[in-house]
């Protein structure tokens, strides 16, 4: 990746409704080279897809969470297929501090919320767990 598929990116990162004419007038090139490296950036997986982002209106609906769990070593691959079958459930990540996996969960009240930490928490080789309810976005830079 160079500088001007870096551009590209940036622009499709506050914009990916973006024509591709816009596209190129914005980075001062021809149409048909900024369509070539989209293409290059979606075939070799740079670019994964388009897709909508909520903005804080739509999001105010839901009630977010971050569950930081610590699990057994071994357990990880189990663990991992129950939490995919939790709707709730919307991204896992590992980590390298204290905890091993931080999952961002998103209900539609806290009774749910609460139901769904708690059937994290019997998961068999979850340790520990701990909650962080999110209460409001100050910035969301996410691309």
């Amino acid at each position: 990746m160079d500088e001007t598929d870096r551009a590209i990116l940036a622009h499709l990162g506050q914009d990916a409704r973006v024509s591709v004419a816009v596209l190129a007038r914005r980075i001062k090139l021809a149409r048909s080279t900024v369509q070539a490296r989209l293409e290059r950036l979606e075939t070799s997986g740079v670019i994964a897809g388009y897709t909508l982002r909520l903005g804080e209106a739509a999001r105010l609906t839901r009630i977010r969470a971050t569950c930081l769990l610590t699990i057994e070593a071994r357990a990880q691959p189990a663990i991992l297929g129950r939490l995919k079958a939790i709707p709730a459930v919307e991204r896992v990540h590992s980590t390298s501090g204290r905890v091993d996996l931080l999952l961002q969960i998103a209900c539609a009240s806290t009774t749910e919320l609460d139901e769904v930490l708690d059937q994290i928490g019997n998961l068999t080789g979850v340790r520990s767990s701990e909650s962080l309810v999110h209460l409001s976005t100050k910035f969301d830079r996410a691309v």
